[in-house]
């Protein structure tokens, strides 16, 4: 939980299939109900977590469902070999924390929501992190996508209707997001669940969190989301088209997963445009972006005047400045 691209460790409302902190998303049947936040409060060894927190308790339906969970591409998932006879047995771990107590629930489940395996785990003591292992056997069956489609869908419950909770343990046929019986932590107001240190491999042992460097996490999500933040992270060139548009090249980080569709930026104004032999730099009163495709973008920058045609420019980004471009995402 250490990358947050999108939301720089702030509190937010998330929405259906929203990103929390990144790779990580929210599944909700109704709105308003939690609050997310990348928190520093963390079992030894991790520096984040992330937060769940229930901002308005709700009575659990039997369609009702809120989920953390995460989509693993397919590529990433190839060599497990499930819907096939030589299908591998895998491992989930993760630390967990919450202000509340009992067995609670979670999921494994394919791209076509056609089958799934409902588990339990339990929290035995309140707001103290735990560590938990579920050891699941491949599923033999099934199509399980090996593309840059999504190949695992991993999730944790926080309430989940009977509809979409199936018995613990096996595999089925179904749709399933919990297990039943689990906690319904939307059912308690102001309730608190933690979770960092997911790890998912093969085998019937979980081994030691894989660590490694920031920069190679960075990279890793950077794949699903090529984004900007802050003076430094962005200096394109370019050429001015008019005395007051301008054209530059974004190349990403590293290449995305597909091309991206859009770009999402927080302000303008946090973006200037500087020339050579120009002392001030000219404030963005607006910015888009087209022609993307996996390794970068244009983008199209407007100030109010005094470009000249034909000049060379750069486009940088203020201290507040983020850009990010969406549609990579799985």
């Amino acid at each position: 939980m250490a990358i947050d691209q999108r939301n720089a460790g702030a509190s937010v409302t998330p929405a259906q299939d929203a990103f929390m902190v990144d790779r990580w998303k929210w599944g909700q049947s109704q709105s308003s109900k939690f609050t997310s936040i990348q928190s520093t409060t963390a079992p030894t060894g991790y520096t984040n977590s992330l937060l769940m927190t229930v901002a308005a308790a709700v009575t659990i339906g039997a369609s009702d469902y809120f989920t953390v969970y995460q989509p693993i591409e397919g590529l990433n998932v190839s060599d497990l070999a499930w819907g096939t006879a030589s299908a591998s047995t895998v491992t989930l771990s993760f630390w967990v924390r919450s202000s509340l107590t009992g067995t609670f629930g979670g999921s494994l489940r394919n791209s076509a929501g056609n089958r799934s395996y409902p588990f339990t785990y339990t929290i035995s003591s309140a707001n103290t992190f735990e560590y938990k292992t579920i050891t699941i056997s491949g599923d033999t069956t099934g199509t399980w996508l090996t593309t840059n489609g999504i190949g695992i869908y991993v999730q944790i419950g926080l309430g989940v209707g009977s509809t979409l909770s199936g018995t613990a343990g096996s595999w089925s046929a179904n749709n399933y997001l919990s297990a039943t019986g689990a906690t319904s932590v939307v059912g308690t107001n102001g309730a608190t669940f933690y979770i960092t240190g997911v790890q998912l491999e093969v085998g019937t042992v979980a081994t030691p969190y894989e660590r490694q460097i920031y920069s190679d996490q960075l990279a890793q999500c950077q794949r699903y989301l090529p984004a900007f933040s802050g003076t430094g992270q962005l200096g394109a060139g370019g050429n001015a088209s008019s005395t007051t548009q301008a054209y530059t090249t974004i190349i990403f980080p590293v290449p995305a997963r597909v091309a991206a569709t859009g770009m999402t930026i927080n302000a303008a104004s946090n973006f200037v445009i500087g020339c050579a032999g120009v002392t001030s730099d000219f404030t963005c009163t607006a910015v888009s972006a087209s022609n993307h495709s996996t390794s970068g973008s244009l983008i199209l920058s407007t100030v109010s005047s005094g470009l000249t045609a034909g000049q060379v420019i750069t486009m940088r980004g203020g201290g507040s400045a983020l850009m990010y471009f969406t549609g990579c995402e799985l």
